[in-house]
C-alpha cells in the first residue's frame, strides 16, 4: 500500500521539487539563461517563467549527476547519459516537437551554472532527490511485475503523459507563482545573458560570434494601403526645400535627405529581408529536375518583397566601412544561415554581401550600387547590380537581378511607392531562365492595378510556364504543356508564421562601423520624434565620414571583408567556402568578426543547432 502511495506521488505532475534561473551552456561555449522546473523523474528548461516558451524535457533516468569546477562565479555542476546518449525527450509538454530556438545546446549532457555556491548546492541536493525517485519508481515497477503495481514499467513516459494532461490547467498558476521572476528577466533583456567560459579542455569554437533572437519585427500591412502615404504640411516645406537643389536627372546620393522620410535601418539590413524565407533554397537544392528548382528558387525570390515598412521610408545610406551580420536557424534540417554585408564604397555607394549555409548547400554573393533619379513629380530607387546563387552539390549558378522602387506624387497627389522593372534569373547550366516584369500602376488603373508582376520560365526557347499575380499577395503558375495552374506564392498569414527568426548580436556586443551601434544615436531620435535631434546626430556621422574622407585621399581604401576582382568587375568575400558539406568531417559552419567559417571534426562528434533535433543523434562527451 505504502508503495503505491509513494509510486502516485512520484508521477503526479503538479509535484515540483525546485524551479529557478540557471544558465545553461551552449555548444558554442556561450551561456544562456533559462528558467528551470525540477520534477520527479523530468527536468523541464524554459525561455520564461510559465510554460508559454518551452525550450526542452531532460529525462532524468537516463542522467548521472556531478560537481564541475569553474574559476568563474557562482557554482557548476553537469547532468549526462554515460552511454553518451541522448538525454533529451522528444515531445514537450504540450506535444511541441520543435521547441523555442536558444543557442545550440548539446545532446548527451548539461553544463549549469547557479548563481551562487549555496544556490548551486540546493540544486545539487534537489537533483539527487530527483534522480532517487527515478531509481526508486524503477524499484517499484520492477516489484509490480508481482501484481503490486502491474502497468508501471515506464515511470518517464507516464511522468510525462501526465505532465502533459496537466500542463494546461497548471498554467495560470504557475505564471502568477513567478511573475515577480519574470519581471526581473525582463530587466536583463528578456530572455538571454551571455559570458564567455575559456575552458581550454573543450575547445571547439569558442570564440563563435553570440546570436540572440530578434526581439521585434516591424511589418506593415499588406496591400497598397501600406505603399501610400500623406504628407503633413510641415514635411511639405522640407520637401520643397529639398526640390530647389535638384534638377531632373540628378542622381539623390548628393542630397541631403530629410529624417522623417527614413526608415529607421541600414541599407545593409534592409537588404537581409530576403532571407527570413531561406529555408526555401533549402528545399530548392533537393529538387531533382533543373525545372523544379527554378520554380523554387523563384519562389524564394518573391518572399523577399512582401515585408513591408510602415509607411514610405528610405532606410539610412550606409557608410565606408559599415557592416551588418545576422543569421537564421533552420529547425527543419538543423542548419544555419549567415548573413554579412560591407558598404565597400562611398563614391560611388556600393553595398556587398555574402550569405552561406554549406550544410544546407547554398550560398550567394553580390554587390549593389544604389542610385537615385529625380523626375520632377517622382524619383526611383534603382539597385544596380546581381546577385550569384550557387548550389554548392550540384555546381549551378543563378545570376539574379532586381527591380527599382519608384515613388510619385511628390508634388502633387498622394504620394505612392512601387516596384518596376524587369528582373531575370538564369542558369547557364541548365538553360532555364525565368523573366519577371514588376508592371507600375497606370495613370487611369484601379486598385487592382497595383503591384502587379508577370513572366514567364524558360528551358532554352521553349516556355515551360506563365507566371502572373501581384508580388505582395497571391502570385499563379500555369504550366505551358498542360494548362494546370497553380498558386506559387502567397503571403498569407502561414507564410508570414513560418518566417525564419533572425537572429542578431546585441548592440553592446557589436563593434563600432556595425550598423544598429553606428546609427544608434539616429534611430533612436526617429523613434522618439526627434527630427531636429535625429538631423543632428545624422549629421554628426555623416560629417566624420566627410573628414575620413579627406584623411585617406593619399591612400587606398580596403574593404575588411570583401575584394574586387578586375577580371568579372565584381566585389566578392575574401572568405569564400564553395566546398560541398561533408558530414564526416564538417562539425558546424560558424562566424567571428565577420569570417564565416567550418569547424571541422578532430574526432567523432556532433552538434546541432537546436537541441529538439540534436536530441535524436548519438554524440561523443565534450563537456567534462
Amino acid at each position: 500500500m505504502v508503495a503505491k502511495e509513494l509510486f502516485s506521488a512520484l508521477k503526479d505532475p503538479s509535484v515540483v521539487i525546485m524551479s529557478n534561473w540557471l544558465k545553461i551552456r551552449g555548444t558554442l561555449k556561450s551561456w544562456t539563461k533559462l528558467w528551470c522546473i525540477l520534477k520527479p523523474g523530468i527536468l523541464l528548461i524554459y525561455k520564461t517563467p510559465g510554460s508559454d516558451h518551452w525550450v526542452g524535457t531532460i529525462l532524468l533516468n537516463a542522467c548521472k549527476l556531478i560537481e564541475r569546477p569553474s574559476k568563474k562565479d557562482g557554482f557548476c555542476f553537469k547532468l549526462y547519459h554515460p552511454l553518451d546518449k541522448s538525454i533529451w525527450a522528444m515531445k514537450g509538454p504540450k506535444g511541441e516537437s520543435v521547441g523555442s530556438i536558444t543557442q545550440p545546446l548539446p545532446s548527451n549532457y548539461l553544463i549549469f551554472r547557479a548563481a551562487s555556491e549555496s544556490d548551486g548546492r540546493c540544486w545539487m541536493d534537489a537533483l539527487e532527490l530527483a534522480l532517487s525517485c527515478s531509481s526508486l519508481s524503477k524499484m517499484s515497477a520492477k516489484s509490480g511485475r508481482d501484481g503490486d503495481l502491474s502497468g508501471s514499467s515506464d515511470l518517464n513516459d507516464s511522468m510525462l503523459e501526465n505532465h502533459m494532461e496537466n500542463d494546461a490547467n497548471s498554467d495560470k498558476s504557475e505564471r502568477e507563482a513567478h511573475e515577480d521572476s519574470d519581471n526581473a528577466a525582463n530587466e536583463n533583456g528578456g530572455r538571454l545573458t551571455e559570458e564567455s567560459d575559456m575552458d581550454q579542455s573543450d575547445d571547439v569554437c569558442q570564440q563563435a560570434t553570440v546570436f540572440v533572437e530578434e526581439a521585434h519585427e516591424e511589418m506593415g500591412e499588406a496591400g497598397e494601403a501600406s505603399q501610400v502615404e500623406t504628407v503633413s504640411e510641415e514635411n511639405k516645406g522640407l520637401i520643397w526645400t529639398l526640390l530647389k537643389q535638384l534638377r531632373p536627372g540628378m542622381d539623390l546620393s548628393k542630397v541631403v535627405l530629410p529624417t522623417f522620410i527614413l526608415e529607421p535601418r541600414s541599407f545593409l539590413d534592409k537588404l537581409s529581408d530576403y532571407y527570413y524565407h531561406a529555408d526555401l533554397l533549402s528545399q530548392a537544392v533537393m529538387e531533382e529536375s533543373p525545372y523544379s528548382r527554378m520554380k523554387q528558387v523563384l519562389r524564394w525570390y518573391l518572399s523577399g518583397f512582401y515585408k513591408k515598412p510602415k509607411g514610405l521610408k528610405k532606410p539610412y545610406n550606409p557608410i565606408l566601412g559599415e557592416m551588418f551580420r545576422c543569421c537564421w536557424l533552420h529547425p527543419q534540417t538543423d542548419s544555419c544561415t549567415f548573413y554579412i554585408a560591407e558598404q565597400v564604397s562611398h563614391h560611388p555607394p556600393v553595398s556587398a554581401f555574402y550569405i552561406s549555409n554549406r550544410k544546407d548547400g547554398f550560398c550567394i554573393t553580390g554587390s549593389i550600387l544604389a542610385k537615385s533619379k529625380f523626375y520632377g513629380n517622382s524619383l526611383s530607387a534603382i539597385l544596380d547590380g546581381k546577385a550569384r546563387l550557387l548550389f554548392l552539390t550540384r555546381d549551378e549558378e543563378y545570376i539574379i537581378t532586381m527591380p527599382y522602387a519608384h515613388c510619385k506624387g511628390i508634388l502633387y497627389g498622394t504620394m505612392t511607392l512601387e516596384l518596376g522593372g524587369k528582373i531575370t534569373i538564369e542558369c547557364e547550366k541548365t538553360q532555364c531562365y525565368t523573366e519577371i516584369e514588376y508592371k507600375l500602376k497606370p495613370f487611369l488603373g484601379s486598385s487592382c492595378n497595383v503591384n502587379q508582376i508577370s513572366g514567364k520560365i524558360r528551358m532554352g526557347e521553349d516556355v515551360l510556364a506563365t507566371v502572373d499575380g501581384h508580388w505582395d499577395s497571391k502570385v499563379h503558375l500555369t504550366e505551358k504543356r498542360t494548362g494546370q495552374q497553380e498558386v506559387l506564392w502567397n503571403p498569407g498569414p502561414d507564410i508570414r508564421r513560418q518566417r525564419l527568426k533572425r537572429q542578431v548580436v546585441q548592440v553592446d556586443q557589436q563593434e563600432a562601423f556595425e550598423s544598429e551601434r553606428l546609427w544608434q544615436h539616429v534611430t533612436r531620435a526617429i523613434k522618439d520624434k526627434d527630427q531636429m535631434r535625429a538631423t543632428q546626430e545624422k549629421f554628426v556621422l555623416e560629417e566624420a565620414q566627410r573628414q575620413e574622407a579627406r584623411e585617406r585621399a593619399e591612400r587606398p581604401w580596403n574593404p575588411r571583408l570583401f575584394t574586387f576582382n578586375t577580371d568579372t568587375n565584381e566585389w566578392h568575400y575574401k572568405y569564400t567556402d564553395t566546398k560541398p558539406w561533408d558530414p564526416e568531417r564538417c562539425l558546424l559552419q560558424f562566424e567571428k568578426d565577420g569570417v564565416i567559417q567550418t569547424k571541422e571534426k578532430s574526432r567523432r562528434r556532433s552538434f546541432s543547432y537546436s537541441q529538439n533535433w540534436a536530441a535524436q543523434q548519438k554524440v561523443s562527451p565534450t563537456g567534462s
